[in-house]
């Protein structure tokens, strides 16, 4: 039996931020997770937009479906859990 997934609505277009250089001189895991926490970020941030609140609203399926909606390559399954630890929802 299939799974219901939500979908995932049309994202608007926001104007981004400007970028700036990283600093030289770390180890390459500092950048390799540095660029991993920002594109979980973003993912995140497109999320909630198109509605997702709740880290089990959004599956590896439904993360990857975004990351090609605003153009971001597929994120892999550690970024895929980094996002959701971004939504986490709490009830008060």
């Amino acid at each position: 039996m299939a799974a219901a997934v939500t979908p995932v609505p049309d994202l608007p277009s926001y104007a981004t931020l400007p970028t700036k250089r990283v600093p030289a001189g770390r180890p390459r895991e500092w950048y390799e997770s540095h660029h991993r926490r920002l594109k979980a970020m973003r993912l995140a941030i497109a999320l909630l937009n198109s509605g997702v609140y709740r880290p089990e609203q959004a599956p590896n399926r439904t993360i990857r479906t975004t990351a090609a909606r605003i153009g971001v390559r597929p994120p892999s399954d550690t970024t895929c859990r980094m996002v959701r630890s971004l939504i986490r929802y709490e009830q008060r």
